[in-house]
């Protein structure tokens, strides 16, 4: 529990970063670039990749992860600006229903009444979750934010599904992959900075190469401290998952709404208590199946 509760406590660390990079004028592009710089070196500190062969490592799903992740990492830190830590993070934890979807789309896995509950719970969780209502001067720069929950619910979920895949990969330990799916991220991340500053829409600053390391030690601990807890509690994964996904949403809501004094209606608090009980569904799925099928 010890490791899920560090871990838990890195994920909002990195959300709070995020959201006090407007009153700091950070520039959010520049700290997620040298993050990823920071996040190779630990990945190599800690868990020791080693080289393999070309052929036997999943090279298209290591691009795809290396494009996806600054890009909605970038994502993330706008949404967090206008709809707010909490909104973010419950669309974050949700998106653990994209890879229930794509098991049935891809893998053609029967769906069960428990699987549609979970689904339709958490579609709802994210319907309550916009910001309906806002006062006029707010609506006129956030009236589309709702689509950057959107966009992290799906890609999101796109990532873990990716994940699972390399984590299938048994040729390639998956702290390896992470290594270069890191170095990628990196690489992409720079190709773009060096772009923007080349054609004056950016303005590159050293002290962001700080900023960007103490973004990458949050961001690597949270990674870190969830496989420790899967590695100390392997017989309970559904316990980590859930675990780990509520506490972010609690915690998240906590600081949310008692350090940054996010506004939430009625309707964002019962998507946030949907959120919980999604997860919860969609966690002990087997246990719920069975108590069902014993009911009728």
């Amino acid at each position: 529990m010890f490791y899920i509760l560090l871990s838990i406590c890195f994920s909002v660390t990195v959300s709070v970063l995020l959201k006090l990079a407007k009153r700091y004028q950070i520039d959010v592009y520049q700290a997620i670039t040298w993050n990823y710089s920071a996040a190779i070196l630990l990945t190599w500190l800690f868990f020791k990749p080693h080289s393999v062969p070309f052929q036997q490592a999943p090279v298209a799903i290591y691009a795809g992860l290396g494009i996806l992740l600054p890009v909605l990492f970038l994502v993330i830190a706008s949404s967090i600006k206008l709809t707010g830590i909490v909104r973010t993070d419950v669309a974050q934890r949700l998106s653990l229903f994209i890879p229930v979807i794509a098991s049935f789309i891809i893998f053609s896995e029967k769906a069960d009444t428990v699987k549609i509950i979970g689904i339709s719970i958490g579609f709802a969780a994210l319907i309550c979750l916009v910001p309906w209502k806002q006062r006029r001067a707010v609506r006129r720069r956030s009236s589309y934010s709702w689509i950057y929950l959107v966009v992290i619910f799906l890609g999101m979920g796109i990532i873990d599904v990716l994940l699972k895949q390399v984590a299938k990969t048994k040729e390639v330990p998956f702290t390896t992959s992470l290594f270069y799916i890191f170095i990628l991220a990196f690489a992409v991340s720079v190709i773009g900075m060096i772009y923007l500053i080349a054609n004056k829409k950016m303005r590159f600053s050293w002290p962001h190469i700080l900023i960007g390391w103490i973004l990458g030690i949050a961001n690597f601990g949270n990674i870190l401290f969830f496989i420790k807890a899967h590695q100390a509690l392997a017989d309970r994964p559904s316990y980590v998952f859930s675990s780990m996904d509520i506490g972010v949403i609690v915690l998240g809501a906590a600081v949310g709404l008692a350090v940054f004094r996010e506004k939430l209606s009625a309707v964002n608090m019962v998507g946030i208590v949907l959120g919980i009980l999604a997860i919860v569904v969609n966690s002990f799925h087997d246990s719920l199946a069975s108590f069902i099928a014993s009911v009728f």
